[in-house]
């Protein structure tokens, strides 16, 4: 829960080569940004793929778990499987406090994967991915960067924009990104109403955390909890439901 950037590479080639340099010339133009950190280019094929063969402190752990793709099951609605890539170019990138990495590759991935049905279990089926070429979905929370203890607001922005301009590079290499940003900022550029954004965001969700504080008691974590001025943004919220009233 918190305000997210979600998006989603491709390319058109086939060669490994080329999706090779596209990631080096990407992964170049992340060293120009303000990053906190950017770690190098990976390269993994076949069984390394897979994130379950990795501990929870693995540092490829949670690339290779966003290197995943959901599929859904063309019988059974509501029903998605998991496919696991099949080669993996991508690099971890850290955008600053308080903000998750933001990971960016290309994978490809097998033309079908093989399923127990979720009703008749003893029967093994194989589905069709529909995930042709090389491609990527990742997603990076950057609300919790707006944190006072981890810089404010002005830390929230530089990691928001940061991670925006990373794929205002993508799409002029050619990789064809699709951006949901939620903080609406990759539609509006507007600046000024990302900042309000990311404050309305911290209001709403400090009331529900501190519903949920109230229900559960003090043993409840949420990384919005954390904020030192979390009581006035829960008391703000009720300020704003009674203005509404």
């Amino acid at each position: 829960m918190g305000l997210t950037i979600h998006y989603s590479l491709c390319s058109s080639t086939r060669s490994p080569n080329k999706a090779r340099k596209l990631l080096s010339r990407l992964r170049g133009w992340a060293l120009d940004l303000p990053f906190e950190r950017v770690d190098d280019l990976i390269e993994l094929s076949g069984p390394e793929c897979d994130c379950q063969q990795y501990d929870q402190e693995h540092p490829n752990r949670w690339l290779l778990i966003q290197a995943g793709q959901h599929v859904d099951d063309p019988r059974r609605k509501g029903y998605s499987y998991r496919a696991t890539p099949i080669h993996v170019i991508a690099f971890s990138t850290w955008p600053g406090k308080g903000c998750e990495e933001a990971n960016f590759g290309l994978c490809r991935y097998p033309a079908a994967i093989e399923v127990n049905d979720p009703v008749q279990r003893w029967q093994r089926r194989k589905i069709r991915t529909g995930l042709g070429g090389w491609c990527w979905g990742s997603f990076c929370k950057t609300q919790y960067a707006s944190n006072p203890n981890c810089g404010g607001v002005a830390n929230f922005l530089r990691c928001h924009l940061t991670v925006v301009k990373m794929l205002d590079h993508a799409r002029e290499l050619g990789l064809v990104p699709s951006v949901s940003d939620e903080g609406n900022y990759w539609e509006k550029r507007d600046v000024a109403a990302l900042a309000r954004e990311v404050g309305d965001w911290n209001v709403i969700i400090a009331r529900q955390v501190g519903q949920l504080k109230d229900l559960v008691g003090d043993g409840f974590q949420a990384a919005i909890a954390e904020f030192p001025d979390f009581e006035h943004l829960k008391a703000a919220a009720g300020n704003h439901r009674k203005a509404e009233a």
